[in-house]
């Protein structure tokens, strides 16, 4: 739950294809969704970006300070980003 309205489901590629008819979009090929996690502080998000790519996933975006909006981003083992 993220919210008192808002949930998200995170879910296996098999349990996944129970919910639609459709093929999955394979986030390899293609981008299906971006995901944003908000964080408290710059190096807060440097060090997530770290520990995913330690973790195996990778760096697509390099870290950006925007002022009012510090972002960085990584992709999981599966390339969603």
């Amino acid at each position: 739950m993220i919210g008192e309205n808002i949930f998200a489901m995170l879910l296996r590629e098999e349990f996944f294809k129970m919910f639609t008819k459709k093929e999955s979009a394979g986030a390899k090929k293609t981008t299906e969704a971006l995901i944003a996690i908000d964080a408290e502080s710059g190096q807060q998000v440097d060090d997530m970006v770290k520990k995913a790519a330690e973790a195996g996933g990778s760096i697509y975006r390099d870290a950006e300070d925007h002022g009012w909006m510090y972002g960085h981003g990584f992709a999981d083992l599966d390339g969603h980003q």
